[in-house]
């Protein structure tokens, strides 16, 4: 009795993987709904491969995808769902810390994209950045923080793709000098700052004011940018320098933490594919 149990134990667990290896984004009711299985029954589950690996759970909406040690089973898992697993964590030990929120943000092509956030565990009611919005470059905090230190032929390919842009939060692509003065101040600093124009929303949505204000750097690796993280405040709590001093180095150490954990994944991963 006690073998047959761990079997149907197993194929209820590898049902669940199979279901998100066709489904990469999935809450519980979805899950519910593919897998016919109890809720209580899918949260022992989830929080048994989650143990292991296999699954992760996203801190901004709760939604589940498949884990770091599960991408060998997943040739075409998404480039920057392993930096979202890894920061999760970080930025919700962060968000504990300093009660301001953070987002993670990853490179997509015209844009950046919020791959992760601590905004719903911040006591402030700051909620203006989902997961999957996309985010221009030029005027964020974190665009141009990652602009700064990813290498240079990155840098000039994103900027080459936006002087195309008809976008008008891209035109300071076109300006060349201008923005190299920008990006030389950044790294001068040692984060990113938004725009003084820029109030933030969604690359290609309408002009917003959310009244926030945000300093940002970025994941620097070995070999690569992963992306970058900020730290949102509202403009009425403090000036950009004041907020910098205060909470710049746990920004920092929060960076070095989901870098490090991503080099070590890396590490480990060439090591096992080489046995």
């Amino acid at each position: 009795m006690a073998k047959t149990e761990t079997i149907r134990g197993l194929e209820r667990g590898l049902r669940v993987l199979q279901f998100l290896q066709t489904h990469p984004i999935a809450s519980l009711s979805q899950l519910h709904a593919g897998t016919k299985f109890s809720k209580p029954s899918l949260l022992r589950i989830l929080r048994t491969l989650e143990r292991n690996g296999l699954v992760a759970r996203r801190l901004g909406d709760g939604c589940y995808r498949l884990g770091a040690r599960h991408t060998y089973l997943v040739p075409r898992r998404a480039r920057y769902d392993r930096v979202a697993e890894a920061a999760a964590p970080v930025l919700d030990h962060l968000c504990r810390r300093i009660s301001w929120p953070s987002d993670l943000l990853v490179p997509v092509g015209d844009h950046m994209e919020v791959a992760e956030t601590s905004q719903p565990q911040s006591p402030f009611l700051i909620r203006v950045s989902p997961i999957g919005q996309p985010v221009c470059w030029l005027l964020g905090a974190v665009g141009r923080v990652y602009l700064a230190y990813c290498p240079e032929a990155e840098r000039e390919a994103i900027l080459k793709r936006l002087r195309k842009s008809q976008v008008p939060a891209d035109r300071l692509a076109r300006d060349p000098r201008r923005f190299d003065r920008i990006l030389a101040e950044t790294r001068e600093r040692g984060y990113g700052t938004r725009d003084s124009t820029f109030g933030g929303g969604a690359y290609k949505g309408p002009p917003v004011d959310d009244g926030l204000a945000a300093i940002a750097v970025a994941l620097v690796g070995r070999k690569r940018v992963y992306g970058a993280i900020n730290i949102m405040f509202t403009k009425g709590a403090s000036t950009v320098d004041v907020f910098a001093d205060r909470h710049l180095v746990h920004l920092r150490d929060a960076a070095a933490e989901i870098v490090s954990a991503l080099e070590v994944t890396r590490s480990n991963g060439r090591r096992s594919a080489q046995r």
